[in-house]
């Protein structure tokens, strides 16, 4: 394939080809490597190149596989023989901002927390809050649905998407959705194109929802005995009625790995909890946050200052890169029933001991997403095998607790095997006859999620 031959369908934007593609734009965050290496790399800038990429590629017989900053966890954005990878990250300007309808337009490449600062100036945020906020795209969270640690209170990545600018397999672009606060008018196509791992099209723009920055935060963190008291805790304060905006769980080794990463004097715990509640009522909520946490525990502490909620906050966000410096890290993630959190995380520790392997779960309490992270040692030549069949027994936890296998990271590649038994068979038929629909010849990411 010459740069001519390119040339000659109309391919725009930045092109590379073969063996001038770099190594990292076959792979994401997941360290899945597929087999074979990508044909065409186009990085584009505009929707026009979008278009012609998506022509071309189907013209030519590839595969099209979209790509943003590569931070997904589950495969997703992996390119082997036979594709085209349709890089949109340069596709990241902030259309619009719009104060008095609190919404903003931006294209699929704007980093997530790049808007939210961006917003800020204006007395407002962008709710979504997944970890990778500071290197992921919007594009990127809208594919995967992502959740965050705001997802209690605010939701998903979906609930903040108004409306959607894609890409069809036949080069069409279409406008879904709306600008208006509420809308019924046709099927819910936003609904149906978020979350959909760039199976059904490319989103090249999008319209989100802002909120009010809360005019008070107050910060209750909390120390347990173990895992059992730590989720009975969350669950008396989510049954007074209380909706943190967030409320995050770490389990007994990943909060000493956190707090040896931080070098801060260990505070021996079975398990440790954050909460924050926000809004004109923060500090009332907060007060029940502390009653709720009390009866299990003495070991309270109440922060309403941007300082002191840094400081408590400081070793959730310090788990995962405390736990990358022993290896390899498997980030899995389930979600189950808030009232079964304590089950899954003794199941988790269960399945560790089984098959010998190292995993640490903290995660997202007060909504039930739990990340049980597998560690698999550089030098220890059977610790991925046996990481994969944990991690195996991990899902099937899940499910029988009445949960998912996936509560924000997607399926991609990785979880592709555990889907039907989830959707059962009628419901991943009926999945994989909407795919067809949109995409009948299988032009975008196939052997992805359905």
């Amino acid at each position: 394939m010459s740069s001519s031959t390119l040339s000659d369908h109309s391919l725009t934007g930045q092109v590379l080809i073969g063996d001038q593609i770099p190594a990292a734009y076959r792979i994401d965050r997941s360290g899945f490597v597929p087999d074979g290496v990508p044909a065409v790399l186009v990085k584009s800038t505009s929707i026009d190149d979008v278009r012609n990429a998506v022509r071309y590629a189907a013209a030519a017989g590839l595969s099209v596989v979209v790509r943003g900053a590569g931070t997904g966890l589950a495969g997703g954005a992996s390119a082997g023989t036979g594709s085209l990878v349709l890089d949109v990250s340069g596709l990241n300007r902030i259309l619009e901002i719009s104060t008095d309808d609190e919404l903003a337009v931006v294209e699929p490449g704007v980093i997530t927390a790049s808007l939210d600062a961006a917003v800020a100036e204006f007395g407002l945020r962008y709710a979504p809050d997944p970890a990778s906020a500071a290197i992921s795209t919007i594009g990127g969270n809208i594919a995967t649905n992502a959740g965050g640690l705001r997802c209690v209170k605010y939701g998903v990545t979906g609930d903040s998407i108004l409306g959607l600018s894609i890409v069809l397999a036949d080069g069409r672009l279409i406008h879904t959705g709306r600008r208006t606060a509420k809308g019924v008018a046709g099927l819910d196509l936003t609904s149906l194109f978020t979350g959909s791992e760039g199976t059904l099209g490319v989103i090249v723009g999008a319209t989100v929802r802002l909120q009010p920055i809360p005019v008070n935060t107050v910060t209750v963190a909390a120390y347990f005995d173990d895992v059992d008291q730590a989720a009975a805790a969350t669950t008396a304060a989510l049954a007074a009625r209380v909706r943190p905006s967030l409320m995050e769980l770490l389990d007994e080794a990943s909060l000493r790995q956190a707090q040896d990463h931080l070098g801060i004097r260990a505070e021996s715990a079975g398990a440790f909890v954050v909460a924050q509640t926000d809004g004109f009522g923060a500090h009332a909520e907060a007060e029940i946050l502390e009653s709720a946490f009390r009866q299990f525990t003495s070991r309270v502490m109440v922060g309403d200052d941007p300082q002191a909620a840094d400081q408590l906050l400081a070793v959730r966000r310090a788990a995962l890169p405390a736990l990358e410096r022993h290896g390899r890290v498997l980030i899995e993630d389930i979600a189950v029933p808030r009232s079964r959190i304590a089950e899954a995380i003794r199941a988790v520790t269960e399945i560790a001991e089984g098959h010998n392997t190292a995993i640490y779960t903290f995660g997202h309490a007060g909504d039930g997403n739990l990340h049980p992270i597998i560690v698999v040692p550089e030098h220890d030549p059977g610790a991925y095998d046996r990481a994969v069949a944990s991690a195996d027994e991990i899902f099937g936890t899940a499910l029988e607790l009445g949960g998912t296998i996936t509560g924000e990271h997607g399926v991609g590649v990785l979880k592709r095997s555990w889907l039907e038994r989830e959707l059962g068979p009628d419901a991943g038929d009926v999945q994989r006859t909407v795919r067809r629909a949109l995409d009948p010849s299988g032009l975008f990411n196939p052997g992805k999620t359905i």
